[in-house]
């Protein structure tokens, strides 16, 4: 009876070799699913950005309307209660992007083409992949 029960226990349980091929089949798997992740992580944040630059847009067009066609030096007026007690956007302050920088803008220098955006996840003007810069006019899959 002894001897039954230390064959059984030494039968329980994984060997060395079948652990090793477990792990080895979770870093195969690791390495071709985290890339797509971070790829669609990526996609997913300049959609979050165009979406709110599109919003922001939205909010300056509707103040500049009701303002006889005169833009808001800056985004910051865009918080404040005008005579009607409207504010046009809420929130108190000017929104963040994904990677932690507000959105900027540009009034109109020659008619009504302002511009609403982010700089990317570099905070610079300019670049390519997740540090180009989205704005309101941004469309899927457009390269700059």
């Amino acid at each position: 009876m002894n001897t039954k029960r230390l064959a059984r226990r030494a039968q329980a349980g994984f060997s060395l070799a079948e652990m090793m091929v477990v792990i080895v089949i979770i870093g195969l798997l690791a390495t071709l699913v985290v890339p797509n992740v971070m790829r669609k992580l990526f996609q997913a944040n300049e959609t979050i950005i165009a979406t709110n630059c599109k919003s922001i847009a939205g909010a300056v067009q509707e103040y500049a309307i009701d303002h006889g066609y005169q833009y808001p030096d800056t985004l910051d007026q865009l918080y404040e209660e005008d005579s009607n007690g409207q504010a046009y956007l809420s929130g108190g302050q000017v929104p963040k992007d994904p990677y932690g920088f507000q959105y900027l803008y540009e009034p109109p220098s020659d008619g009504d083409n302002f511009r609403v955006y982010s700089l990317g996840k570099d905070g610079a003007p300019g670049g390519e992949g997740d540090n180009k810069d989205i704005d309101q006019h941004w469309k899927k899959g457009e390269e700059d």
